[in-house]
């Protein structure tokens, strides 16, 4: 079968789907400025709602009451379904009022029976990916009666897109998904569907399990479905203006990048740019395929573009990692830290699958900064506390600044106490309480 021509993918995160007048403003932007051809869009759950699933889920694993968390999360998203019958849809309009209800009785029922035999993990997946299930059964809804029934229709990204059971972060099977976005996907386009509406940040395996991405890897399903359709463009709709080069937030003289290349913008989402996902740029840059990052609250603006380009010096990025880990191994018997401790270390590192986001090592210790996790980190300590002393601070930031000059140096480290540095040509990154 040959691939779908002519489509393009839009991925509207959380932000752009937080409650009904978000959702409404998403069908306008598909409505006046989406393509003519097909369009695949790809929608995260709804604002906070993952973090409100991450905290139901560790109540329900360890037996304790989450009967208020749940019933909080049930409310809104049948508010918003409400809402949306309520503004500018027909009298005789639904959102899949049904298919909500369905949804959340289902959670509930998964709640009830979490089977402990699962690892921790394993489970996270199976409650935590109902989010974008409901995300996407309201968002269909309401695309739908903006356009028509006929036009609409949702694409199970479990059925899209299959991985390996490593939780969490599951791992893509790239021939099988293929095969399973272009069959699922040329055939929607051939009966006629215009808009075809899909989970980010989830997948399946073989074994009919869910599993998650990663977080925030809404922008990764965009990614992987454009790849394996070939598509001719992925716009993410932010609630920032472009790709900035600091977070709007924390900064108030920010500069957008009109344009920026592939290469700079995988290094600034590696270091933690919280614009796009780390993983999605490699897919794009394989296929050449150009990705915009354009604002939802000013869907015509310019925006950025990010593809295979040459630009002058750019100007420096800064970027904030908080909720720090910075864990330090000596030798016990001050020996050189050598590079049989070293594979230890990481063999560690990797089983109790901490990413480590720095690393530096002198004669006998060895440090690395990691984004904190409890249970990980004490399954590290664990597993190494026997051959190494082990010391570590949590409660820290990891600052990085990408093209980094004097100037934007003292700006950052003024005032602070710095736990750890290290400089690169290019990069400045330092560790601080």
């Amino acid at each position: 079968m040959e691939e779908a021509q002519g489509i393009q993918v839009y991925k509207f995160g959380g932000a752009s789907v937080k409650d009904a007048a978000a959702i409404l403003n998403l069908c306008r932007i598909v409505r006046d400025f989406g393509p003519q051809g097909p369009l695949v869009i790809v929608v995260s759950a709804m604002g906070k709602t993952t973090n409100a699933l991450e905290e139901i889920y560790d109540l329900a694993y360890r037996g304790a009451d989450y009967s208020g968390q749940f019933s909080a999360l049930a409310t809104a998203h049948r508010a918003t379904v409400e809402e949306l019958m309520r503004l500018q849809l027909p009298k005789e309009a639904d959102v899949n009022t049904e298919l909500v209800e369905e949804i959340l009785a289902e959670l509930a029922d998964a709640l009830v029976s979490i089977d402990t035999v699962w690892t921790y993990d394993q489970g996270y997946d199976q409650i935590v990916s109902y989010g974008e299930r409901l995300s996407v059964a309201i968002v269909t809804g309401a695309l739908a009666n903006n356009f028509s029934w006929n036009e609409v229709s949702k694409s199970a990204a479990k059925e899209l897109i299959t991985t390996n059971e490593n939780w969490r972060e599951g791992q893509v099977d790239w021939v099988e998904t293929a095969e399973n976005i272009k069959l699922n996907i040329n055939q929607l386009v051939a009966s006629g569907i215009e808009l075809i509406v899909t989970e980010g940040f989830i997948g399946g395996t073989n074994t009919n399990f869910h599993t998650t991405l990663g977080r925030e890897g809404s922008d990764y399903t965009a990614a992987i479905l454009a790849y394996c359709l070939r598509a001719e463009s992925v716009t993410i709709w932010k609630d920032v203006a472009g790709l900035l080069n600091a977070d709007p937030k924390l900064f108030p003289d920010t500069v957008r990048y009109p344009e920026i290349s592939y290469r700079e913008t995988i290094e600034m989402a590696y270091y933690g740019a919280s614009v796009i996902h780390p993983k999605t740029l490699k897919p794009l840059a394989d296929r050449n395929i150009p990705l915009r990052v354009k604002s939802f609250l000013d869907p015509a603006a310019e925006g950025t573009l990010i593809h295979d380009c040459q630009h002058p010096a750019l100007a420096p990025a800064f970027i904030r990692k908080t909720e720090q880990c910075l864990i330090s191994f000596e030798s016990k018997d001050f020996a050189f830290v050598s590079e049989e401790n070293l594979e230890v270390i990481f063999g560690a590192l990797a089983q109790a699958r901490l990413k480590i986001n720095l690393m530096q090592n002198s004669a006998i210790s060895f440090s690395v900064c990691t984004d904190f996790s409890e249970r990980r980190v004490h399954q590290l300590l664990d597993l190494l506390r026997e051959q190494f002393t082990l010391h570590y601070n949590t409660g820290l930031t990891l600052f990085t600044i990408k093209n980094y000059d004097a100037a934007s140096i003292t700006r950052l480290t003024a005032g602070k106490r710095l736990l750890l540095e290290q400089r690169t040509r290019n990069t400045f990154q330092f560790v601080c309480q």
